[in-house]
């Protein structure tokens, strides 16, 4: 369930980031509410999972998913340049998350 938490979180992180970029500065109200509370839940979430969970591989999880999925949603839905070494990169970060979440401990 700890593990579940934290992809959750990570998914959020994503959405934080994405609203924060469509925020522009915070200057655009609704992406700015937005922001606040995908980070409010990513956040939240990513502290009731540390209960459970050692706290570096779970937050290399958290980040992994958030940095991945801020990429593939910029290439998909930002115009974001899209090249062989950031498909690979990408991969390289997720192959890098399964295995964090295969080595982390639930206490």
């Amino acid at each position: 369930m700890a593990w579940l938490l934290v992809i959750v979180a990570g998914i959020l992180e994503t959405g934080f980031a994405v609203c924060l970029k469509l925020s522009h500065g915070f200057t655009r109200i609704w992406p700015t509410v937005a922001f606040c509370a995908f980070a409010l839940g990513s956040f939240g979430l990513l502290t009731l999972s540390l209960r459970k969970l050692d706290v570096g591989p779970a937050y290399a999880v958290w980040t992994g998913i958030g940095a991945a999925g801020t990429a593939v949603y910029g290439m998909v839905f930002l115009g974001d340049l899209v090249s062989t070494l950031k498909i690979l990169s990408i991969t390289l970060v997720i192959v890098g998350v399964i295995g964090l979440q295969l080595s982390g401990s639930a206490r």
